[in-house]
Order: C-alpha cells, then sequence, then structure tokens
C-alpha cells in the first residue's frame, strides 16, 4: 500500500479490516478516529485501545478540554502514512491499535463522572489491552490511577505537567484538575517513591515525596541527564505516564487551560519521551488540550504526538 491508494481508500474508521497497518487515506477527508485506526466497542485482540474522556470541570483559566479528544483526533490525520520517524519500527503495524471512541456520560451528573472514568478504562485493562487515553483535564487521571492499581497495584508515576497537582484536598467529593496526584497517593494508589514530575513550574509547598524535576532544570542539565534522573526513580517497575500538555511552554502548545511560560519545547518533551524506550508501559494520557484558546492547532498536533510516542512506547517491548 502506498499514498496513492488514498484514490480508493476513505473512511478507514470504519471500512478498514484489518487493525493492523498504516492508513492512506486523504488526510482532509473521510470519517476522522485516532490515526484512523477502526472504531469500535470490541475490545477482542486489541493490544491499545485509544479512548477519550471529553469532561472538564472548573479549571483554573480557561475551560475547553472537552473539546481536546475531537480535535487530537483531527490533527493525528496527518500521522498515520509512515511509521514514526525515528523509531526504527513500526507500531502501527506491530500492534492491533484500535480508537474505542469516547466515554458516554451525563455531563449535569458530575460526581458520577470518577466512577464511569474508573470502569470504563477498567474494562480495556481487563482486556489486556494498554488505555491510551485523550482529556479532558486532569482530574480524569486520578480514576484511571485507580484502575490500573486495582490491578497492578500501587502505580509508579511519570509525570509531565507545568503544576505538581499535589496541593492538599481531603474532600471526596472534590473533582479537581489540580489535586488528582495529592489524593491518588493519600488513596495509595501511586507510589511516590517511584514517581517523577517533569516540568514543573509552579511552586506547591508539599509535593508528598514525589521526585520533581522542573524545567529550569531540564533546561540546564539536559534531556540525558533528566532521563537518567527519571530512570533512577522508576527503576524496572511498571509505570504509567501522564501528559498534561501545559508541560509544554506555551510557544508550542498555546491551547490550554492553565499556560505557564518557562516550559519544555516540543523538541525536548519529544526528546524525554523517546528516551523513555524500553519502559514497562502499563498505559498513559494526554490532557488538557483546549483547541478553543488556539487557532493554529499546535497545541492538538502536540496532544495526538504525545499519543503516538505512547503508543510506540508501548509496542517497543513487545517487538
Amino acid at each position: 500500500m502506498a499514498l496513492e491508494d488514498a484514490k480508493d481508500e476513505v473512511d478507514q474508521a470504519f471500512t478498514r479490516k484489518d487493525p493492523r497497518g498504516l492508513s492512506f487515506e486523504n488526510a482532509f477527508g473521510g470519517a476522522v478516529s485516532f490515526l484512523r485506526r477502526r472504531y469500535t466497542k470490541d475490545l477482542a485482540g486489541a493490544d491499545v485501545a485509544v479512548t477519550g474522556i471529553p469532561f472538564d470541570g472548573a479549571v483554573t483559566h480557561r475551560p475547553g478540554a472537552r473539546f481536546g479528544p475531537r480535535a487530537i483526533r483531527e490533527a493525528s490525520t496527518l500521522q498515520p502514512f509512515d511509521p514514526p520517524y525515528g523509531w526504527g519500527y513500526d507500531p502501527l503495524s506491530l500492534l492491533s491499535v484500535i480508537d474505542y471512541g469516547d466515554m458516554a456520560f451525563d455531563y449535569a451528573n458530575v460526581r458520577a463522572v470518577p466512577g464511569l472514568i474508573e470502569a470504563h478504562v477498567g474494562a480495556i485493562l481487563d482486556a489486556d489491552a494498554a488505555p491510551i487515553t485523550l482529556g479532558g483535564d486532569h482530574s480524569i487521571t486520578l480514576p484511571i490511577l485507580r484502575a490500573v492499581a486495582a490491578r497492578r497495584g500501587p502505580v509508579a508515576l511519570i509525570q509531565f505537567d507545568a503544576h505538581s497537582d499535589t496541593w492538599a484536598d481531603d474532600d471526596p467529593d472534590r473533582i479537581d484538575h489540580g489535586t488528582f496526584l495529592y489524593k491518588a497517593i493519600r488513596e495509595g494508589v501511586v507510589d511516590p517513591a517511584a514517581s517523577v514530575s517533569v516540568g514543573i513550574r509552579t511552586e506547591n509547598p508539599d509535593t508528598l515525596g514525589v521526585t520533581i524535576l522542573d524545567a529550569p532544570g531540564v533546561h540546564r542539565d539536559g534531556v540525558d541527564a533528566t532521563l537518567a534522573r527519571i530512570r533512577r526513580v522508576i527503576g524496572d517497575r511498571p509505570v504509567y505516564i501522564t501528559f498534561d500538555i501545559d508541560a509544554l511552554d506555551p510557544a508550542f502548545a498555546p491551547g490550554t487551560g492553565t499556560p505557564v511560560w518557562g516550559g519544555l519545547a516540543s523538541w525536548q518533551a519529544a526528546a524525554l519521551l523517546r528516551g523513555l524506550a524500553g519502559v514497562d508501559l502499563i498505559g498513559g494520557d494526554v490532557v488538557e488540550v483546549s483547541p478553543p484558546y488556539d487557532t493554529t492547532g499546535a497545541t492538538a498536533i502536540a496532544g495526538a504526538h504525545v499519543a503516538m510516542e505512547l503508543i510506540a512506547l508501548y509496542g517497543w517491548t513487545r517487538r
């Protein structure tokens, strides 16, 4: 198959028969799924299930992350023609990757959302597939981690973010994008001694034992030194990766609810994700893409590439 097959291929989100392989339909047309993977609610045989959780609550500044999954899917239509550059293998041909669609929920029953997320992701894990989740604000990561920990024990976590998200919050009824990690550690679903937050550039009086590799440190010390520190912290533990798009500097990702200057450049984030090749990835998410605040689409493009890198990381140890 090659690019000229676009004259015949269309709507691969529904018409493709093999869940493996590249796709060559015109990027500007056809039904939009993540990487033109097949939309299906059948998890049988899936290695990776990409799913969207279009939920955002009262984010700090600019709402709109509920539109993130849709924008990331659209941005991803530029990517499925070739293997991701530099990996040396094609994860879309190696792995059975499906688009599991979005999670359904009642937007007027906000308190029910975390339980729905935990069950939704739990179903993916129970099918022995890796969940790659498109958010949504960062509150969605807490119930995802609960689902993972219920099956794998306390999670080793790599968090890319501008904020540590460990501000104190002991109210079980609050659903907050800025306190997901505080609650995850307090509940015992994340092991802080095996967890690291990368790109941080806001103050927080208590990071609860999580190793902080702030953005100035990444800029000063470089990618290789940062990767070495990450690997020392997580060891050989299975790991979950959560990527808040505001880990990137607003110059590279302006479409987020909580932009903070001085962040990672897109090339640094790409190099850090690529440099994690070989970790035992359980799953991952990319959150807080808020397309209403970025008419260029650059933020959604970054989110789509992060999700693709997570898939490539998952496949690396399964080649």
